[in-house]
């Protein structure tokens, strides 16, 4: 394997039953329990906060997971999510159509509808989300259009978790990247960004994966530089080491920003 994780890496290698046993189980064990509960509370906070609403949201690098449209659902009509991996559409596939073998969401789905005041069950809330994602589609932030060949009228918010900190291999290729996925939002529409800081690798079962070791004024120079103004940074250090050898970082961020111009 080459020192940079490639598309066709992922392609072949990545294990989406084994990334999300490894990360998303969110039952007092689980490798990525912190930076759930962080990003979570996170999320939960900026979609009921009641500036963050409208018709569609897209969510980029949505991988085989959920946990980052649990909130969302809540504030808009139409959820479009994307990935690159046929094996991880396929995965969220399996969820989406309740189909056996589906990852079971309940840890998390129970732990965000708490955050939320418990106003709706957790199955209920689980079927709310099912009912809200209109189009599962394939994506490559490096493409002009990053869901080419399918054109979309831009979004109200793009959502983004652990994405690009994977797919690029350094500063210049995440700046084009993030101005791709802006040209999907309109003016005045909401990015938010979730992440890792500092990670140079995960684990998925034996495998590793690269990353791109990010920081907050890169962070902050790339997101102005794609024509959004931050209007909340949150950053959380790593306060165990809850990953052993699973991963390195330093801390979790969680990004809202407002797109104020065309790039």
């Amino acid at each position: 394997m080459s020192s940079f994780t490639g598309k066709a890496e992922y392609e072949e290698l990545f294990n989406p039953k084994a990334y999300l046993d490894a990360y998303f189980r969110m039952s007092g064990g689980s490798m990525g329990d912190e930076y759930l509960q962080f990003v979570l509370k996170q999320l939960a906070e900026t979609f009921n906060s009641g500036k963050i609403k409208g018709d569609t949201l897209i969510d980029i690098g949505t991988g085989p997971c959920i946990y980052q449209l649990l909130s969302a659902c809540e504030v808009f009509k139409n959820i479009i999510v994307s990935d690159f991996t046929e094996k991880n559409r396929e995965e969220f596939n399996l969820w989406l159509k309740n189909q056996p073998g589906a990852f079971d969401w309940s840890h998390v789905l129970k732990y965000v509808c708490q955050l939320e005041g418990d106003r709706i069950p957790y199955q209920e809330k689980e079927e709310q989300l099912r009912k809200t994602i209109k189009q599962v589609l394939h994506c490559d932030v490096f493409n002009t259009n990053p869901i080419d060949p399918v054109t979309i009228p831009q979004v109200d918010c793009l959502l983004s978790c652990l994405c690009l900190e994977g797919a690029c291999k350094d500063y210049e290729s995440y700046v084009t990247a993030l101005k791709n996925m802006t040209s999907l939002l309109k003016l005045g529409g909401y990015l938010v960004l979730t992440g890792d800081l500092g990670n140079t690798y995960y684990m998925v079962g034996e495998k590793k994966f690269t990353g791109l070791c990010l920081n907050e004024d890169f962070l902050k120079e790339a997101i102005t530089g794609a024509g959004c103004t931050i209007e909340n940074f949150e950053v959380s250090k790593k306060t165990k080491d809850s990953l052993e050898k699973g991963a390195d970082f330093l801390a979790y961020y969680v990004i809202v920003a407002r797109k104020e111009r065309n790039t």
